[in-house]
């Protein structure tokens, strides 16, 4: 039977895990059997970089950190060999990055495969995380939305020249607050846009 010192130890090993569950917006369960060390330091690299904590942990322990976090309906995913990736911040990091191994594992003897996982706190399939995985970064969405910004301000710009060069310094007085109105009926949709909820993407089952 373990000591009362190694039961204390491993009984603070599932409270700090508990609590970085329970911190992050995002948990990936894969199966890594068959990763080879080579694809296993390249995966644990661009998850650090991604700020994405990684761990391999027994099923037990794993078990035990989710219902201390709150988080239930992932038991059936506990079974073979778990690892857990873990995004703070970005929802999308870590099935990303997770994905990129199942992709690059496809054609192995043992593929590196998505289990489940959690979303904001809530169990979610591996269909989910996978739709997730495929949703653009968040600075490609930050790009996406600066371009529809800019573009109706260009517009004002370019017509507000032209009319001037036909009749004039005068007319840009004279055009500005129409085509300042235009901008704002074609940016509102851009607005309501970026007011929304971050992710339509598909919600955790």
């Amino acid at each position: 039977m373990p000591s009362s010192k190694i039961l204390k130890s491993k009984e603070t090993k599932v409270d700090l895990l508990a609590e970085k569950v329970r911190n992050a917006v995002c948990g990936v369960i894969s199966d890594y059997k068959g990763i080879n060390v080579a694809d296993d330091t390249k995966l644990r690299k661009s998850l650090r970089e991604a700020d994405v904590d990684y761990f391999v942990v027994k099923n037990t322990m794993l078990r035990r950190a989710f219902e201390k976090a709150g988080i239930t309906g992932l038991d059936d995913l506990l079974s073979g060999p778990p690892a857990l990736a873990l995004s703070k911040t970005d929802v999308i990091a870590a099935p990303k990055h997770v994905y990129k191994q199942v992709e690059a594992s496809v054609k192995s003897p043992l593929p590196y495969t998505i289990k489940g996982g959690f979303i904001e706190g809530k169990a979610a399939s591996a269909a989910v995380i996978t739709e997730y995985a495929k949703l653009p970064t968040k600075e490609v969405l930050i790009s996406k939305l600066l371009f529809v910004l800019q573009s109706p301000m260009q517009k004002l710009a370019i017509g507000v020249s032209e009319v001037a060069k036909l009749k004039g310094g005068d007319a840009v007085a004279e055009v500005a607050p129409v085509a300042v109105a235009e901008v704002a009926v074609e940016a509102a949709p851009v607005a309501e846009v970026a007011s929304a909820p971050v992710a339509e993407a598909p919600a955790a089952e």
